[in-house]
């Protein structure tokens, strides 16, 4: 299996659905209480690209792309609507907006990541598919120069600065990011309702750890 850096066509994944999933395991006790716990580490994103499917060439432009990943062998790139870069989506992206860590005065290499916090609790995300051209970053809040200070890795989301940042030095970033995904079928069951419009209901998609 490999991972190919394309995307998931753009005009086709507008209206899907989908968003991040946990599995967590509950056990109801004889007393009426639960012990809860959760075997993922990781949140893990699944969607349904066939609810952005319109017209019949919506579904030739799909089967080219299916075929072309051999179903569910190969990965890919799917930009999230809901979540696709390091702000929310309607803010305006900045160097400063996700922390990565800080310098020690010898480490060079740091992985992309963004935090999502709520009520003083947090989970951290390792961001691996960042889109080329969008990545910003800074030290101690001033910005750096791609390909002269740092270079980005974006196949892995790896930042790697040309000198390592200094003790206690802030470094942070700002992107755009894909999700690596795969089909999680190897099957397109295409149904045909009209003699111009056809329709694939169901085309599960579901993020793969790189």
């Amino acid at each position: 299996m490999a991972f190919h850096e394309v995307r998931f066509p753009l005009s086709i994944a507008l209206g899907a659905s989908g968003g991040p999933e946990r599995r967590t395991e509950i056990v109801t006790l004889g007393s009426g209480r639960e012990e809860r716990n959760s075997p993922w580490a990781m949140s893990r994103r699944r969607y349904n690209a066939g609810l952005g499917l319109r017209h019949l060439d919506d579904i030739h432009e799909v089967i080219a792309f299916f075929e072309a990943r051999h179903g569910r062998l190969h990965g890919f790139r799917w930009k999230d609507r809901a979540d696709w870069k390091s702000c929310a989506p309607q803010r305006d992206m900045t160097p400063l907006d996700q922390t990565l860590g800080e310098g020690d005065g010898e480490r060079r290499a740091f992985q992309l990541v963004k935090s999502y916090a709520s009520g003083g609790a947090s989970y951290t995300r390792e961001i691996a598919k960042p889109v080329a051209g969008t990545v910003r970053v800074a030290l101690a809040g001033a910005e750096m120069e791609e390909g002269e200070d740092f270079t980005v890795d974006h196949a892995s989301g790896i930042v790697t600065f040309a000198v390592a940042p200094g003790e206690g030095v802030a470094v942070t970033a700002g992107y755009e990011f894909d999700v690596p995904v795969r089909f999680d079928t190897d099957f397109l069951d295409i149904g045909f309702g009209a003699f111009e419009a056809g329709s694939v209901p169901d085309i599960p998609v579901i993020e793969i750890r790189i």
